[in-house]
């Protein structure tokens, strides 16, 4: 398999190069040139396997030049159960008869970037034997979040890597950044930007592309690399769990092979629907592909009318791995859905930095339409959602979670449709456990105490088990505590690498 750039100036590149590069030259993304298609018999037998088996699988015909060895091995490495805690990984929990629940939080970070984040590692490592690489990868990072944390743990200690992590010094909870400042490692920087999410991922786009820093860092041995999902080897990991729900579905008697099932994503950057997106195009039966989205509803505008426009009010909720209005992987969908025609995607994109916004054609809005559905959830519908969803079936779900569950319910409420269901439940009700909490037990529970005493009281009023991630993290001592401005995140690079 070969990859190419989105705009056009990158061709035939083998996946151990695209991963290592992790943005093209040009400013594009790496996505495959041919589709992978899977028969209904292959998708089948996903039924007798585990997940690791599963992985192996589906990751094959994306990575052609690993071996079957080098994949096994990334692959059980990267999913063991003593990293997640769960024999199945990604579990599926039943909510009711139409609806599962994905589980993907059962890693070491507690939220779903674990999924892509502990095998990136290895993807990376081997690739950079396989490609004669000498120079040491320095990994950059934008969060609005989780992704940082679950890189910081994936990537810490890892040799021939550096990892610098960047985010919102005031646009993540205080877990989140706990997590990211308090990263054990010899090659892990955590730093604070003073902005929003984009702000930080704009800094690290326009550090990819600076072609003055670029020539500095291979004077001193240093090449770039990402671990945001605009890097393949995050997103193709993310393919397989959907599949693996599916297999799931078949074992507990839900569906029948070729059944149709809908997805369901909470998004912000829309990786994580992209993988469903592939997924369907490698022959998952998917009937609809549901895009949740919370007040930063820029993607559920762009769906509903096919104009992009972050030209809008940044908003800071309760579900802030979704607080973004420059969403970089949909570049690969529009890729995908104007046949690989670069000079669409070079325009639209020159348009959405220029103007802040686009409108693609109309032949390619009637596509998106046929194939996603979109709204978004207030503040209000969130927590609701989280108190009706604990009620009903004493079941506890994230912020994050309960914006897929509550645009679901929008979904079935406006078409009717009720074929079975997958939400992705993208991380633990213990990463946002203050809006949980209050949702839940009300905002009386909430006076006077911190988000770490609250771990405790969500764990014995709801009968859960603190995730060891969690566990104690306000007794950690804080390792990092540079905070920059988004101007300055060159130059904070270039101290922390001594060139």
């Amino acid at each position: 398999m070969h990859y190419e750039s989105t705009r056009g100036g990158l061709k035939s590149v083998l996946s151990a190069e695209a991963i290592k590069q992790g943005i093209a030259p040009d400013g594009g993304l790496f996505v495959p040139e041919k589709k992978v298609k899977f028969s209904m018999d292959e998708i089948k037998s996903f039924a007798g396997m585990n997940y690791r088996e599963r992985a192996v699988h589906i990751l094959k015909p994306y990575l052609t030049d690993y071996s079957d060895e080098e994949i096994k091995d990334c692959v059980y490495s990267a999913y063991t159960e003593e990293k997640f805690g769960h024999p199945g990984i990604a579990p599926l929990y039943r909510l009711n008869e139409n609806v599962n629940i994905l589980e993907l939080w059962h890693g070491p970070t507690c939220a779903f970037k674990d999924m892509a984040l502990q095998i990136l590692p290895h993807f990376l490592v081997k690739a950079v034997r396989k490609t004669g690489e000498s120079s040491e990868i320095v990994i950059l990072v934008a969060t609005s979040g989780d992704t940082g944390k679950a890189a910081l743990e994936g990537f810490k200690d890892v040799d021939g890597t550096r990892i610098i992590v960047f985010f919102p010094e005031n646009g993540v909870s205080l877990v989140q950044k706990m997590q990211m400042v308090t990263q054990e490692g010899k090659n892990v920087y955590s730093i604070g930007v003073e902005g929003n999410f984009d702000d930080a991922q704009n800094g690290v786009k326009a550090i990819f592309t600076d072609d003055a820093l670029k020539i500095k860092m291979e004077a001193n041995r240093f090449r770039f690399s990402s671990a945001n999902s605009i890097n393949w080897g995050r997103l193709v990991p993310q393919i397989v769990y959907y599949f693996s729900a599916y297999a799931d579905m078949i074992n507990n008697g839900e569906i029948q092979a070729g059944d149709k099932i809908n997805i369901v994503v909470p998004t912000g950057n829309f990786g994580n629907i992209l993988a469903a997106f592939y997924a369907m195009e490698m022959g998952l039966p998917v009937n609809r592909l549901i895009c949740a989205s919370n007040d930063n509803n820029v993607l559920t505008d762009f769906i509903n009318t096919g104009v992009y426009d972050r030209n809008r009010e940044f908003k800071r909720t309760i579900s802030p791995s979704m607080d973004i209005l420059i969403s970089s992987n949909l570049e690969r969908l529009l890729f995908e859905l104007t046949d690989h025609d670069s000079t669409y995607i070079v325009k639209w994109m020159n348009q959405l930095k220029n103007d802040g916004r686009y409108t693609v054609d109309p032949d390619i809005h009637k596509k998106i339409s046929n194939i996603f559905w979109s709204d978004f959830s207030t503040e209000v519908e969130t927590l609701k959602t989280i108190e009706a969803i604990y009620k009903e079936y004493k079941y506890v779900i994230d912020t994050h979670t309960a914006v897929g569950v509550d645009v679901y319910d929008k979904y079935v409420i406006s078409t009717g449709d009720m074929t079975k269901t997958v939400i992705a439940s993208t991380a633990s009700p213990f990463k946002f456990n203050a809006s949980v909490v209050k949702a839940i037990l009300g905002e009386d529970a909430l006076k006077d105490r911190n988000e770490f005493e609250l771990l405790d009281i969500l764990s014995k009023e709801c009968s859960l088990t603190i995730p060891e991630g969690l566990k104690d993290l306000d007794k950690r001592t804080v390792k990092h505590k540079i905070v920059c401005s988004s101007s300055d995140m060159k130059q904070q690079v270039e101290k922390l690498l001594g060139i």
